[in-house]
C-alpha cells in the first residue's frame, strides 16, 4: 500500500489556521462528515445507520446531485443532520479559475435554500484567491482525520483500525457517501458508531452559523 496520511499534520493545520481542521474541545464528541452526496441508496444507507445509533453528522452536498435527488436532500435535513456546500459540480481549487469556482460555490449555496456557511473544497484545494471570495461568515472545514474509504488500496479493516486509534475528542472525520467509497465506507461507519458508542462518545453535526 502506498503512503497515506490518514491525520491531517500539524504542520498542515498550523499553516492553513483560517481553516477548521478539528473542534477544540475536552467532551468525547467526534463529528462524522460526508463528502459528495446525496445519492440514491449510498446517502439512504448512511441516513439508516447513523439513526440507528442516534447520531448526527455534516453532509457536504454537490449542488448537482441535490438537483438531481431532491427528496434525500430533503430527507438529510428532516432528520436534522448538517448541510455544507462543496461546489456544485466537484470542482477542484487548484485547476479552476477564481470566477468559475466562485460562481460554481454560489450555485450550490442557492439550490441547497439552506442557512449554512459551512463549506468543504472539493479534495480540500482551494487557492487563496478563491478562499477570499467567499462571503466573509464561510468556515471552510477540512478534517483531522481521513478514513481513506475511497481509495481501493486501502481495506476496510485497515482503514477502521486506523480511524478508531487516530479520533480524539473534536475529531472532525471524513468520510464520503459516494458509490465509489461505498463498499468500504459501509464497512467503517458501524464499525467506528459501534467502537466509539461504547466509549460513551456522541457524534454531532457542525453548527451551520
Amino acid at each position: 500500500m502506498n503512503f497515506f496520511l490518514h491525520r491531517s499534520p500539524f504542520w498542515l493545520q498550523w499553516l492553513l489556521s483560517d481553516y477548521t481542521w478539528r473542534i477544540n474541545t475536552p467532551e468525547k464528541v467526534i463529528y462524522l462528515t460526508f463528502d459528495d452526496g446525496p445519492i440514491p441508496q449510498v446517502t439512504e444507507e448512511v441516513i439508516k445507520t447513523l439513526d440507528a445509533y442516534q447520531a448526527k453528522a455534516t453532509f457536504f452536498c454537490i449542488g448537482d446531485n441535490i438537483r438531481k435527488h431532491p427528496t434525500i436532500f430533503q430527507e438529510l435535513k428532516k432528520q436534522g443532520h448538517s448541510i455544507g456546500n462543496h461546489t456544485f459540480n466537484h470542482l477542484n481549487g487548484w485547476k479552476t479559475d477564481t470566477e468559475t469556482y466562485i460562481d460554481n460555490f454560489y450555485r450550490c449555496q442557492d439550490i441547497m435554500e439552506t442557512e449554512t456557511n459551512l463549506f468543504r473544497p472539493p479534495y480540500g484545494r482551494i487557492r487563496k484567491a478563491q478562499f477570499e471570495r467567499l462571503p466573509s461568515n464561510t468556515r471552510v472545514i477540512m478534517w483531522d482525520v481521513l478514513t481513506g474509504d475511497f481509495s481501493p488500496k486501502i481495506k476496510p479493516d485497515k482503514a477502521l483500525g486506523k480511524s478508531k486509534l487516530l479520533c480524539r475528542p473534536g475529531t472532525i472525520l471524513l468520510l464520503h457517501d459516494s458509490i465509489k467509497a461505498h463498499k468500504s465506507m459501509s464497512y467503517i461507519l458501524p464499525g467506528l458508531l459501534d467502537y466509539f458508542s461504547e466509549r460513551a462518545y456522541r457524534f454531532e453535526g457542525l453548527p451551520m452559523l
